[in-house]
């Protein structure tokens, strides 16, 4: 059977010591602006808003408990008036977060690092997206001449039907990279897993799951992308939603919950020769019964670890050169095999499991 759609390609996980993890969870209600800010920006503010235009309403970013995930989560409101975007364009509205300049270095994603964002995210039963964009999030460059357009963006279309697009810019131009019927994200917790290596031959990868039952609902990947901008100093994520007011009268006041936001960078300071890491592939893949890794050397790595896409354990063994693995009795679907070498994660090779 063929393989229905490409699910999350896992550079590292996230409990990996060598990996520089921040995390931004609600934890009750009040001071939320004061909570984002002394994770994205101590001291500064990282969150863009529509409080300006419309104060009598309070703060647009709240915390309440959320009983299906058991936890504080954040709302993000937004009104058909009189919000708009921070006082400066009326015929868009935005309330965000995200990391910038005076963000810690950590939270900055610069060429050669790979970093994984991760959030969790609910829409409204009857959520209406503007027929122009209403983005919900993005990867930004700062700095360089091609700053203007972001490089990912999730964004939700009026259409028929209401869809979720993928939206990818090389370099100053948009163009659609996957798109999703919209319905299946309405009043369900989804969790959001996006990988980036960034640079001119980059890697992208983002698979979007329900929390409840962990089905996959949406995937992309491209081992081979330009993830990077011209001349940028560092890209940043936005979380939140950041609409057009081109058609007002299909839209209505809204509120996007957001919960466990998270940004990873990856240990990218390889003491192995990369060129012994190219020669590094599995055979067959896609599989039926057996995987070999070819070009493999028990000088360098001491352990071969299989997880599933829920990031489970299902095979762990020592390493032989050259070994075979035998996979014959895993389930149909997405595999990653990862390489250790001293208990470091260095090498991940995402495989593909057919059925006889």
């Amino acid at each position: 059977m063929k393989k229905t759609g490409i699910l999350l390609l896992i550079l590292q996980l996230c409990f990996h010591t060598t990996n520089a993890q921040t995390t931004l969870n609600a934890n009750g209600e009040g001071e939320t602006y004061e909570l984002i800010n002394s994770v994205l920006a101590p001291d500064r503010d990282a969150v863009e808003d529509p409080d300006c235009s419309h104060s009598g309403f309070g703060r647009h970013i709240d915390e309440i408990f959320d009983n299906e995930l058991n936890t504080h989560i954040f709302r993000f409101h937004i009104h058909k008036t009189p919000d708009d975007d921070r006082c400066i364009n009326s015929d868009r509205q935005r309330n965000e977060i995200k990391t910038y300049n005076l963000s810690p270095d950590n939270l900055k994603g610069i060429e050669g690092e790979t970093v994984i964002y991760k959030c969790k995210f609910k829409l409204d039963t009857d959520f209406q997206p503007s027929k122009s964009f209403t983005h919900i999030h993005q990867l930004k460059a700062v700095g360089g001449s091609e700053a203007k357009i972001p490089l990912m963006t999730l964004t939700l279309r009026k259409a028929d039907p209401d869809r979720m697009e993928l939206r990818y810019a090389e370099s100053t131009s948009q163009t659609t990279l996957k798109k999703v019927d919209l319905s299946l994200f309405k009043g369900v917790w989804v969790e959001v897993t996006e990988t980036v290596t960034y640079g001119e031959s980059g890697k992208y990868a983002i698979s979007i799951v329900k929390v409840d039952r962990g089905d996959e609902l949406f995937s992309y990947l491209n081992d081979n992308i330009r993830t990077w901008k011209t001349e940028a100093d560092f890209i940043r994520p936005k979380w939140g939603i950041y609409r057009s007011l081109n058609d007002a009268d299909n839209l209505r006041d809204e509120i996007v919950s957001f919960a466990n936001f998270s940004i990873e960078e990856v240990d990218g300071s390889l003491t192995i020769d990369d060129n012994l890491l190219e020669r590094i592939v599995l055979y067959p893949n896609p599989t039926t019964d057996v995987i070999s890794i070819k070009g493999l050397s028990n000088d360098v790595f001491d352990k071969v670890i299989i997880y599933n896409t829920l990031g489970k354990i299902i095979i762990s063994t020592n390493v032989d050169v050259n070994p075979l693995i035998d996979v014959s009795l895993l389930d149909e679907g997405v595999y990653f095999l990862q390489l250790k070498s001293r208990n470091k994660s260095i090498k991940n090779i995402m495989f593909i499991k057919n059925s006889h």
